[in-house]
């Protein structure tokens, strides 16, 4: 049996993995789960120990054929938990993050299923990431366009939006801004912002280029207003 610890590392590896494509540096490590590097260092001793991880000193961590399929079901756990919250509890999309991360090592993988089965096998969470199967098989995205590297006049669907700051769900949730949602660039400016046409007939989205460049997209066809 693993640690509650020790799987929260090995889904971090996981994330920081799919985004660099790379071994994951201890440094990133330690900042990502805001602990001590020496913490992360021991950490990955044991979790190398036991053949979860390859780690080597000054050349990073990634995950072995035993390690990723445990981080897998664990985020399975984590998104289905933040959909069944949403849809089932009326909990608020900013408030699920937490909680799951909370209940995600406490549920089996029959309960998990049997979570999937209620919501009708959701692909994805309510932030827009994929949800794993049942058979552990997952199709995450690489990082692609964001809202940042669009130009005025574009119409672009929304995919993801981060999901760790419970302000900033409040907000976009506040403006209408979610994972499939069509918004139009309205404005990009020198100082760094990026104003946004939800196009529901709510006001205009103003978002610091910082959180644009967090959120991904998918381009549509432009507009010809």
């Amino acid at each position: 049996m693993l640690s509650t610890i020790m799987e929260d590392y090995l889904k971090a590896i996981y994330y920081l993995q799919n985004e660099t494509d790379d071994r994951v540096r201890t440094s990133a490590l330690a900042e990502y789960l805001d602990v001590e590097q020496p913490t992360v260092t021991s950490m990955m001793k044991k979790l190398s120990e036991r053949g979860f991880v390859h780690y080597e000193p000054y050349q990073g961590v990634e995950l072995t054929d035993t390690g990723i399929p445990v981080a897998l079901e664990i985020i399975r756990h984590h998104r289905l938990l933040e959909r069944y919250l949403t849809d089932h509890l009326e909990y608020d999309w900013a408030e699920v993050h937490d909680e799951a991360d909370r209940l995600e090592h406490h549920i089996s993988s029959q309960f998990a299923d049997r979570i999937a089965e209620q919501l009708g096998d959701p692909a994805i969470d309510p932030h827009g990431d994929p949800i794993p199967t049942a058979d552990l098989d997952v199709s995450e995205a690489k990082p692609g366009d964001t809202l940042a590297d669009h130009q005025m006049g574009e119409s672009v669907r929304i995919e993801r939006v981060p999901d760790k700051d419970p302000d900033l769900l409040r907000y976009l949730s506040e403006h209408g801004i979610h994972p499939g949602i069509v918004v139009t660039i309205v404005e990009t400016t020198s100082f760094g912002m990026v104003t946004l046409d939800p196009g529901s007939g709510d006001d205009l989205v103003a978002l610091p280029e910082e959180v644009a460049h967090s959120i991904s997209t998918q381009s549509l066809a432009k507009s010809t207003n």
